[in-house]
């Protein structure tokens, strides 16, 4: 990851709402020109951090710096950033270019240099030839690009997005989400994004950040954070993720033992493990092979009986019953292929997945 110099800085930041702690001593920075997602579910704290960098709120304790100032006690206007909301909140009864002007006419830019910038934004977010038209004869998606522009005409050094495609459909959304990453990486701004979608923050972010109740559970690139959780909730808040809980039974090289669920399992040792310590094992459903004969191949062999078969269009996705005492329900994704025979329910199947990818978690 880039050593570039951070543009907003939160300092130990907690807010309170009488008993109700939304954010709980958080410290972060986000980097010039970086595109952050905070990701967590409802009420962790991601869009009053968000709030709290805007001047919309004021943190009962802590700072909050962007470009090395500090703001905290700065009014919304005066700071360098713009938000935009998941409801766009355009004027109804202005016209498009009039929308995107308002900030700059409030400013009292000058009406040579306000049409040019309008005209450069609309070029933007591609809705030239929309000057003249009214927010009521826009579409969902339309709007949203509107509003875009209109807090992007002000040029702001940091952009503020709280779930801006939450109201869109899936496929406009997910359209969208292609048209902010093409925007952000012309223009280089900063952009800090509010989302509870996960495959929204894996998309489009440089970096992610897991919250939870307040507080920084996981930092990551999208790769990082996928493919390493550090923790059980990280892992199954980023994608789907099946979890086996037991003890480890033996620490060797080049593979430890894990007595799960009734189950003897395998996974790449770390440091620190130690016989009897507790210990969940996490395997991502796409590294799990389903088939009809055992795998020799693969470290950990389980068998089990087809409950659920869900077609996904390109995929599969199989809920399965191990065998065993106390053998969970686990979800197995396989990818279409025509080689690959399709497991009804009741069918007798066998799972594996290699060692590499037991990915080891606290409990």
């Amino acid at each position: 990851m880039s050593e570039r110099a951070a543009v907003v800085r939160f300092q130990g930041i907690t807010k309170t709402f009488g008993p109700v702690v939304a954010l709980d001593a958080m410290t972060l920075e986000v980097r010039r020109g970086e595109f952050l997602s905070l990701l967590g579910p409802s009420g962790c704290g991601k869009t009053t951090l968000l709030r709290t960098c805007a001047g919309l709120e004021s943190p009962t304790r802590g700072r909050v710096y962007l470009e090395s100032q500090d703001v905290t006690d700065w009014p919304a206007h005066r700071r360098p950033v713009n938000m935009v909301f998941q409801r766009w909140a355009l004027f109804p009864h202005k016209t498009v270019a009039d929308n995107i002007a308002f900030g700059l006419m409030i400013r009292r830019v000058p009406r040579v240099e306000i049409a040019e910038r309008v005209r450069r934004l609309l070029e933007l977010v591609k809705m030239a030839g929309y000057e003249a038209r009214y927010p009521k004869q826009l579409s969902g998606g339309q709007a949203q690009r509107i509003a875009l522009a209109r807090a992007l005409v002000l040029e702001p050094k940091v952009l503020l997005l709280d779930e801006p495609l939450g109201s869109l459909d899936l496929k406009l959304r997910k359209e969208m989400q292609i048209e902010l990453i093409s925007i952000h990486r012309r223009l280089g701004t900063t952009f800090i994004y509010v989302t509870h979608d996960q495959d929204e923050a894996l998309t489009m972010s440089d970096r992610v950040v897991v919250m939870n109740h307040g507080r920084v559970v996981q930092d990551g690139t999208p790769t990082e954070i996928y493919q390493r959780p550090n923790s059980v909730f990280a892992a199954q808040f980023i994608g789907e993720a099946v979890l086996f809980r037991g003890r480890i039974a033996r620490v060797g090289s080049p593979r430890c033992t894990i007595e799960a669920d009734g189950l003897l399992l395998y996974g790449q040792p770390r440091p620190g493990l130690q016989v009897g310590q507790e210990i969940v094992v996490c395997v991502r459903p796409e590294r799990m092979r389903i088939s009809t004969t055992p795998d020799p191949l693969l470290d950990n062999r389980l068998q089990g009986t087809v409950v659920n078969t869900i077609f996904k269009g390109a995929a599969v996705h199989y809920q399965v019953q191990v065998e065993g005492a106390g053998g969970p329900l686990v979800t197995v994704h396989q990818n279409l292929e025509q080689d690959l025979p399709l497991h009804v329910s009741g069918s007798a199947v066998h799972l594996g997945w290699s060692g590499d990818s037991s990915m080891l978690l606290p409990p």
